[in-house]
């Protein structure tokens, strides 16, 4: 356990200087503009909280959070694959299992904050727009924390693609690729609950206005298909890893 905490402070402090905060930051305050600038003219009053939060979330959680979870996923591994990073970091006594597990979570936690930026964008914005009811901080909160763990398996996903190639861009252009489809397959209650990149959309949106394609399967069905796929990439990426020759 304790070889696990060393390399959680390790990638800390190899992240501290780096720009990787200011990626944090993009999505939540593109949302924050869509917040500010929805029209909710001609829209009833008991739906306006949940019109306004899924207005901001739909930009947020179908293309950037995607993205966002794709650019630090590969920015956590980008030391090691210049100059030999991964011979002199599997050099420490530390297992391979910590050092993944260690990547993973700081991914995360990173992950987690730009949630929590978003959550803190909603509530200026509901505060701007004068939403009547006064904060609905249960369904801002779920929104933002059901988005975080549906980007788990993106994030172990990515992890996976990261350490297996070397190059930076190149599993970033395959995120990319793969992320701009959702404006479709979110439409499909078949494959949509199923597909890593349309996950984050649907558990955000999973409370909200919309009602068509997989927005209309149930919740628990949402949770139990991000938790399988999560286990499944982050079990083939730690045994990829622990395999891996470097």
């Amino acid at each position: 356990m304790g070889g696990f905490w060393n390399a959680a402070a390790s990638e800390r402090l190899k992240l501290a200087k780096s720009p990787i905060w200011l990626i944090v930051l993009i999505s939540p305050l593109l949302s924050l503009l869509i917040g500010l600038f929805t029209n909710l003219e001609e829209v009833p009053l008991e739906e306006q909280g949940r019109v306004l939060l899924s207005s901001m979330a739909s930009l947020h959680a179908m293309l950037l959070m995607p993205i966002i979870t794709g650019i630090l996923s590969a920015f956590v591994c980008r030391y090691e694959h210049a100059g030999g990073g991964w011979k002199q970091l599997l050099s420490l006594p530390v297992s391979r299992t910590s050092l993944y597990l260690a990547k993973l979570t700081v991914v995360a936690l990173l992950l987690l904050g730009s949630q929590l930026l978003f959550a803190g964008a909603a509530v200026v914005a509901f505060q701007y727009q004068g939403i009547p009811g006064g904060l609905p901080w249960g369904l801002i909160l779920s929104s933002a924390l059901s988005g975080w763990v549906a980007c788990f398996p993106l994030a172990a996903l990515q992890l996976w693609a990261s350490t297996m190639w070397s190059s930076f861009a190149a599993p970033l252009a395959v995120n990319v690729m793969l992320t701009l489809p959702n404006i479709l397959i979110v439409n499909s209650a078949k494959y949509g609950p199923f597909y890593p990149w349309a996950q984050p959309m649907l558990l955000m949106l999973s409370n909200g206005t919309m009602d068509f394609g997989s927005f209309t399967v149930p919740f628990s069905t949402l949770l139990l298909t991000v938790g399988g796929s999560f286990a499944v990439f982050l079990l083939g990426g730690l045994i990829y890893f622990r395999r891996k020759e470097i």
